[in-house]
């Protein structure tokens, strides 16, 4: 690290105040979706004294701050935290709970924004000594709504068609509130998975439920769908490249004597492979189609395309792995044994760019963090004293790769 490790540790610690007040002054406003103003706003206002150059694109509120480093040309490294909340109610009975009905920051977002502009800070006061610049992209729209591909597309993060490159590394971290308190855990190749959203529709024809002989009856067929989904991910996909399909949601019917004419089921289809995945969206609509021709109907299959395998490159893991333990010791960094069968819209930044996402453990110190609420729960908490770990760990990812690259 070129900067003593203990020095970085010490200013993290230091701006813990600010870190937590831009944290909570977020929850308190949550947002959904591709645009989030008054996050924006309160992005801007707690970086507007630090020398950064920021860039806006169209499709978004999404930000990307750039600090230039004044030790030469250097490289380009990126940091990312995303900014949206989630469609639910908060019970978590915080002073600082959400003031917006029916929004919660249940994943984490406000503490990655707060974090990342500790990070900022922190780098700001190291400009001169960083060989290249760092990226800082605050990010919309991961709640399903594809932000990163937008800023991308947007060009915001450089590319093809605008006026300075892609970065040469992308590095993000996302809190965990059930992971023991500090550490820092992450795994080389796929991280997290592929996620697409299944429609079934299982057409016959309806009528009165004494006569079904005179009908062409669509649950059972919907039934003995769901289970032939079940037998083709276990019998036709190996156990070492998983795949996960749920079907979630069963609709059908009015009245508890009618036979309805159609039946409509959704689900998740989570893939760690791009093979895996263009598989699935090819045999399920033949395997739907099949059963439901076998009993007379018509099975019709709906894909909408969720975010790619989260592939994380070993080298950047291995980076990460080094900082953590320079900043806070040995235990500080943790090997995924598994991938995490969730999604993450980082996968589109991962796509262009080599790069690594993290995990940080915010769960109580000492708490039994196995049994702690998860993401996406209305009771989320997290422990705020790990964030100031968190924006140390971003800053020393930039520094240290900017110091030494993929070595």
């Amino acid at each position: 690290m070129p900067s003593s490790a203990s020095t970085l540790v010490e200013d993290a610690a230091g701006l813990s105040d600010r870190i937590v007040a831009l944290r909570r002054a977020i929850h308190a406003e949550p947002e959904i979706g591709l645009h989030n103003p008054r996050t924006r706003d309160k992005i801007r206002a707690a970086l507007a004294h630090l020398p950064l150059e920021w860039r806006e694109g169209p499709s978004t509120t999404g930000l990307v701050a750039t600090l230039k480093g004044g030790s030469g040309a250097g490289g380009c490294v990126l940091l990312r935290g995303d900014t949206d909340a989630l469609p639910m109610p908060e019970e978590t009975g915080l002073d600082f709970a959400s003031t917006v009905s029916g929004v919660m920051h249940a994943c984490g977002h406000d503490t990655h924004v707060a974090m990342l502009a500790g990070a900022a800070e922190l780098l700001a006061t190291r400009a001169e000594s960083l060989a290249g610049e760092v990226r800082f992209m605050f990010q919309p729209g991961e709640e399903g709504h594809h932000g990163a591909r937008f800023m991308l597309e947007d060009g915001l993060l450089g590319g093809e068609g605008t006026d300075r490159s892609l970065p040469d590394a992308a590095f993000a971290l996302h809190i965990m509130p059930n992971a023991p308190h500090g550490v820092i855990g992450g795994r080389g190749g796929p991280l997290m998975a592929a996620a697409d959203e299944l429609r079934i529709v299982v057409t016959g024809r309806g009528g009165h439920a004494s006569m079904p002989h005179d009908t062409v009856d669509p649950i059972p067929v919907a039934c003995e769908v769901v289970c032939a989904i079940q037998t083709m991910v276990a019998r036709r996909y190996s156990v070492f490249d998983p795949v996960v399909v749920t079907i979630a949601r069963i609709e059908a019917g009015s009245a508890h004597n009618v036979i309805p004419d159609t039946a409509r089921l959704t689900g998740t289809m989570r893939t760690l492979s791009a093979a895996n995945r263009a598989r699935l969206k090819d045999e399920l609509p033949a395997l739907v189609a099949g059963i439901a021709g076998a009993h007379g109907l018509k099975g019709e299959v709906t894909i909408l395309e969720g975010f790619p395998v989260t592939i994380c490159d070993p080298r950047a893991v291995d980076c990460g792995e080094r900082v953590a333990r320079d900043l806070y010791g040995e235990a500080a960094f943790q090997r995924l044994k598994d991938p995490i069968m969730g999604a993450e819209d980082f996968a589109y930044v991962l796509e262009k760019v080599p790069g690594a996402m993290f995990f940080l453990g915010v769960a109580e110190d000492g708490a039994d963090w196995k049994h702690c609420c998860g993401i996406h729960s209305t009771k989320m908490m997290v422990d705020e004293k790990a964030l100031p770990r968190g924006a140390a760990f971003l800053a020393g990812l930039a520094e240290g790769w900017l110091a030494q690259g993929w070595g």
